[in-house]
């Protein structure tokens, strides 16, 4: 557990599906991630039209990132996540596989889902930006 961490819902605000209103860290080392796409390593799009192979993909690659880091997902104190899509029951199906994917605990903190028209690559449908808090 990353002691530097820490997560706070206050009492006035609603309550959350999982994530936190306000993540504080102590001072140190931060790291930005660019954007997890639904690449593979040779570079091409896995699962075009198909969210959940995309998600899949996206857990793959932050795993990589985050072992390249010595961090865990715990260690997120932010995070951004993009959905091509305007229906909520689209972005909650997103919300949820990641929730329950190996970096869930990525999104205990203070974290945004957002619908969009567009992504990057084309075929893309997802992609999750995040800011980590170095262990140590």
């Amino acid at each position: 557990m990353n002691t530097k961490i820490n997560r706070i819902n206050p009492e006035k605000l609603h309550q959350t599906p999982g994530y936190h209103h306000i993540t504080v860290v102590d001072s140190g080392p931060v790291a930005h991630l660019s954007g997890q796409c639904p690449l593979a390593p040779s570079g091409d799009l896995v699962g075009e039209g198909d969210l959940d192979a995309q998600i899949d993909q996206v857990v793959a690659n932050t795993l990589a990132a985050l072992a390249e880091l010595d961090a865990q997902p715990e260690d997120v104190v932010r995070s951004v996540i993009y959905v091509v899509g305007t229906e909520s029951e689209t972005l909650a199906g997103a919300w949820h596989r990641l929730n329950a994917s190996a970096i869930g605990g990525a999104f205990s903190t203070a974290s945004t889902l957002l619908g969009v028209t567009v992504l990057g690559y084309s075929g893309q449908l997802i992609e999750v930006d995040l800011t980590v808090a170095l262990p140590g």
